[in-house]
Order: C-alpha cells, then sequence, then structure tokens
C-alpha cells in the first residue's frame, strides 16, 4: 500500500484517485495508464478492501479504480460502504470478470471496465466520472437521486444506455426488458424495484408489467367498459392497468 500527495492548479476539474487491485502487477499497469490522463491524479493505491477504506477515509479520494473480486472484502463491498461516506467517492470498477454487472449498476457505478484495460477505454470512464460530478455539482441534492443510465450485457461486452434513451420497460419475471429505438435489452431487476429508482417526472407505470417514458404517450383512448389503452408514438397501443389509471390520467390533466 501508498500514497502521495496529489497537486494540481485546478483541482475542480480534477479526480483524485484511489486504486485498489491485490494484483501488484495490475496496479502499477493502472498507474502507467492514469499518468496519461490529464484530468486524474493517483493519490494512493491499495491491494485489499480493508486498506482501500483505511485510505479513503483519510484522503478523501473523488474517485476509485476499484477490483471486483479480492481475497477478503470484495469491491463490491468497499462500494456499498464508501457510498454511506459523506463525500462518497465514484467508482469505476476495473475487473476481468463480466458476471458483476447487474450489482455495478446496482450500486450506481461510473462504469464498468474489463480487463485487460485499454488506455482509451479508461479516458472514456474517467470523461463520465467527470461529466457525473458536473451534474451533481450543478444540484447537488437533486442530480444523481434518479436513474441517468443502464449497463446492460450484450454478447460479450457492457454497454451504457442513457436512461433518456429508452421509451418503453416490460416485465420478464425478474428481469425487464429495457427498449431503446427499435433494439432490446435483458437486465436482472424486478420492475417494481426498477420503478422507484426512475424519475416520477420522466416515466410512468401503466400496467403491472409496462412502465413508458412519458414524452412517448401520444394519447389516451377510452375503450368502453371502463377500459383505457394509451396510444404510443411507434402506433402501438397499450392497455392501462386498473391500479394505475387513476395516475396515468392526473399525467393528462384528467
Amino acid at each position: 500500500m501508498t500514497g502521495k500527495a496529489a497537486t494540481n492548479d485546478n483541482p475542480a476539474t480534477t479526480l483524485r484517485t484511489l486504486i485498489v487491485d491485490d494484483e501488484p502487477l495490475a496496479i502499477e499497469r493502472m498507474q502507467v495508464l492514469c499518468a496519461e490522463i490529464a484530468h486524474l491524479t493517483v493519490i494512493g493505491t491499495a491491494s485489499d478492501g480493508e486498506s482501500a477504506l483505511r485510505l479513503a477515509d483519510k484522503l478523501a479520494p473523488d474517485l476509485l479504480l476499484l477490483d471486483m473480486t479480492m481475497p477478503g472484502m470484495d469491491g463490491l463491498t468497499v462500494a456499498r460502504q464508501a457510498a454511506t461516506k459523506a463525500s462518497p467517492p465514484a467508482v469505476i470498477f476495473v475487473t476481468a470478470h463480466e458476471n458483476f454487472a447487474v450489482e455495478a449498476f446496482d450500486i450506481e457505478a461510473v462504469d464498468y471496465v474489463l480487463k485487460p484495460v485499454g488506455g482509451e477505454r479508461l479516458e472514456r470512464a474517467i470523461a463520465r466520472a467527470l461529466a457525473r460530478r458536473e451534474e451533481r455539482g450543478a444540484d447537488d441534492r437533486e442530480s444523481g437521486r434518479w436513474l441517468t443510465e443502464f449497463w446492460v450485457p450484450n454478447r460479450s461486452e457492457l454497454l451504457r444506455i442513457d436512461a433518456a434513451d429508452v421509451h418503453r420497460i416490460d416485465a420478464e419475471r425478474d428481469y425487464v426488458r429495457l427498449h431503446v429505438g427499435d433494439a432490446s435489452y435483458l437486465l436482472l431487476q424486478t420492475i417494481a424495484g426498477l420503478e422507484a429508482k426512475l424519475d416520477p417526472d420522466r416515466f410512468i407505470r401503466i400496467h403491472r408489467s409496462t412502465i413508458l417514458r412519458k414524452d412517448f404517450i401520444t394519447g389516451l383512448r377510452h375503450e368502453g367498459l371502463g377500459v383505457w389503452c394509451a396510444e404510443l408514438e411507434d402506433g402501438e397501443a397499450l392497455r392501462i392497468g386498473r391500479t394505475y389509471l387513476k395516475s396515468v390520467k392526473a399525467m393528462a390533466g384528467r
């Protein structure tokens, strides 16, 4: 475990970063990559989760570059505990394993980078961390309250999807299907759990198995006998569940 003092003339645009990995060569490689990124300063390294949390308490980093699987305390546990701090650091997971993306999504990690890490890929992740900090700085109470992005598995990679691009969400047992244009992606998440994380000014649940982006709804149609449908931008009409009819009508000022 090592540490160094950070110096920068413009700290507002610099992420003070702590690298956490149980492999010395992986730490060394990450330090070399970080040295090439202008808006990042490495203030320390840790080789296990317990040391990472102790260093984080002392150094108050802006960002954790965090390995997912380590002996003892794993990366997810480190991230969850770090998130309880008054000023929690952003987290970018750096891992050789693809199968923890859902957990990373649940704790709102900035990015999920697979090893071996390339310089350009790390730069994109750092850019996202900076962008998120700017967004939260604009309104540190409201910004970050609702999900703004999803990370979904797709073949051998993980895709970042902006929440604003998702127009429909369907429940499929323990999964949800995110519809983005003509494409769709499965995510291991219950629809009720996801609904609680979505901005209610942007999304509305119309059925026990369907959430829609509000601006994708073009109209409401009464089918008779108390049955209503939501007419969508793509021409489809979806039935509104009785449980959700009142809130959908309220959206339309009815």
